[in-house]
């Protein structure tokens, strides 16, 4: 008797050959993509895995390192970043415990799901909690030093995320600084970055700069429209938008400190599509044009003014909002789509989100899949994960 999946093997691969005549080379959009889950109405990760296939988007960034993710993701072919929450940094310090962390959050999931980082800590310098501060190299050095006894350390690296607080200047880019009372922490990481050879993440949001100052600073040169821009008198050298000019900021900021040689990523950026009265620019409109214009930006392979040669490395925020996020509205209107899959608004991203869980019935769910009118570059992404889904069952 033949297996299930063989049964639908047959009419998919067949609805693969037919696409591939005529569909397109597929590229990747060559963003990733922060996947929060503070909510209480998010789709299972197994529809949210078909989702991100569809939408060709092969880099995620979890605030944890949640199982249920990690293994709807399996055999999937996306790069996985994972979370150390701040709660453990203390106990990181002991290598027993990071053992115990690695081996049961990480080890059983490798090499099914392809994790490529460990984000140890999250603005822990926004808190400013020293105690906190003075945990973290050591909780990242021991992190680094289990993975290389286990011997992962080439397959997964360690970092840490920073908000730009962290600055005490970014005005102009080349005049970047970071606070005097944080080199003490930032120095010994950043040693640790150009040892390893690892980014040093920022997470950056220009909207933040527009909601606290909208009658000084121009809405079109964060949103990447056409714009005079600025000239840094220091270097000669032309903006046309906030983002890059807070990322050469952060460069001249870790040059300052004597260090060279360590990539400046963006592990969070994006743009409220709702806000309280009090935050100016929270729209939907402003939220279209600056992702959508972002991710131009993104497939352009730009680099900064100041790098020219290096690709902006860039993680959105977010994948859906979430209704449970303390603060402000905007916090819980960050997402590009709701939680039942349908964009927040439309920035060329089309994607499906299945009705119905692959767990529960593979039948169903293609069914369900092949009567959805989807964008043909959508439909051939989904096809061929459903084959590999179904391959890995079998």
């Amino acid at each position: 008797m033949a297996s299930s999946s063989s049964i639908f093997l047959g009419p998919i691969i067949l609805l693969l050959l037919t696409f591939s005549d005529s569909a397109v080379h597929v590229a990747s959009i060559g963003v990733g993509i922060n996947y929060g889950q503070i909510a209480n109405n998010l789709p299972s990760p197994s529809r949210v895995a078909v989702l991100l296939q569809s939408l060709n988007i092969s880099r995620v960034k979890l605030y944890d390192a949640d199982p249920n993710v990690l293994k709807a993701f399996s055999n999937t072919q996306v790069d996985f970043i994972i979370g150390l929450g701040n709660e453990n940094l203390q106990n990181m310090g002991d290598p027993i415990k990071a053992q115990a962390w690695i081996e049961s959050h990480v080890s059983p999931h490798l090499p099914q799901t392809q994790i490529t980082s460990i984000v140890v800590g999250n603005e822990v310098f926004n808190l400013n909690d020293t105690q906190l501060m003075s945990f973290l190299f050591p909780a990242m050095q021991t992190v680094y030093n289990t993975l290389v006894n286990l011997g992962l350390e080439k397959r997964v690296s360690v970092t840490t995320a920073h908000s730009l607080t962290i600055l005490a200047s970014s005005y102009p880019p080349s005049a970047g600084t970071f606070r005097q009372d944080l080199a003490e922490y930032l120095n010994p990481i950043l040693n640790f970055h150009a040892q390893t050879k690892t980014p040093f993440l920022i997470n950056a949001y220009p909207y933040f700069a527009y909601k606290d100052s909208p009658n000084e600073v121009p809405l079109d040169y964060v949103l990447f429209r056409p714009n005079q821009g600025m000239t840094d008198p220091n270097t000669n050298l032309h903006y046309d938008n906030m983002l890059y000019a807070q990322i050469d900021a952060v460069y001249a900021a870790i040059k300052a400190l004597g260090h060279s040689g360590v990539e400046v990523r963006i592990s969070e950026t994006g743009w409220p599509s709702k806000g309280d009265a009090n935050e100016a620019g929270a729209t939907p409109e402003n939220a279209e044009v600056y992702n959508g214009n972002l991710l131009k930006r993104i497939q352009q392979n730009q680099g900064t003014p100041a790098n020219p040669t290096v690709p902006v490395d860039i993680y959105v925020f977010a994948l859906f909002n979430e209704n449970m996020k303390p603060g402000p509205a905007s916090e819980r209107n960050y997402g590009l789509y709701y939680p039942d899959g349908t964009p927040v608004y439309n920035i060329g991203l089309q994607g499906y989100l299945p009705e119905l869980a692959l767990e529960n019935s593979s039948s169903s769910f293609f069914s369900s899949a092949s009567s959805s009118v989807i964008h043909v570059l959508s439909i051939f992404n989904f096809l061929i994960f459903l084959t590999t889904y179904l391959i890995t069952i079998d």
